[in-house]
């Protein structure tokens, strides 16, 4: 007679398949974040779902874009972004590639999805998303948009941040080290 060990995965618990999990986990984003308001000049987000769903790694990058490729209000934007720019700090690899489907936000007015989406075009160098952070600035420097905080702080970070990168690329490329041990 042979034993078969049973480990207990509460992932598979109710019948539901690892994905089948996700991607209610998925569903649920935007339903817990509070947007910044007059008492408050930053969002909240439902941290304990994030966790769940960046556990996924790129399986969970997946779900998030085709979430995003979805959105329609502004909570679940600035939810799944949320989501992205944890992911990116949890080292999960293939958020850059989301950029075809996050880009379809640059133009918003949302104060809170922007400055998301600089933070992720800050930490993932997009060579793409230049140009958008650029429009950003202008126009919130022309018509500021939120009286609760002042989302050019961001942009203006990840501009410095993209000068930044490519500038020492040039610097420190092989030529410019060899010309400048010369001098």
């Amino acid at each position: 007679m042979t034993v078969n060990h049973v480990t207990y995965n509460p992932i598979l618990h109710n019948n539901l398949k690892p994905n089948d999990e996700l991607k209610q986990l998925v569903n649920q984003i935007g339903n817990n974040v509070k947007l910044p308001d007059e008492t408050r000049n930053f969002a909240t987000y439902d941290t304990k779902l994030a966790d769940k769903i960046i556990a996924y790694k790129q399986e969970g990058v997946v779900e998030v874009g085709k979430f995003l490729n979805k959105a329609t209000t502004e909570k679940q934007i600035v939810g799944g972004l949320f989501i992205l720019d944890r992911m990116i700090e949890a080292d999960v690899k293939g958020v850059e590639k989301l950029y075809p489907v996050i880009s379809k936000f640059n133009n918003t007015t949302s104060p809170t999805a922007q400055s998301l989406l600089a933070g992720i075009y800050r930490k993932t160098q997009v060579p793409d998303a230049f140009g958008p952070l650029m429009k950003m600035m202008i126009r919130n420097s022309l018509l500021p948009q939120c009286p609760y905080f002042d989302p050019t702080e961001e942009i203006g970070g990840a501009i410095l941040d993209y000068v930044r990168a490519k500038g020492a690329v040039h610097k420190y490329s092989e030529n410019s080290l060899i010309q400048a041990s010369k001098k």
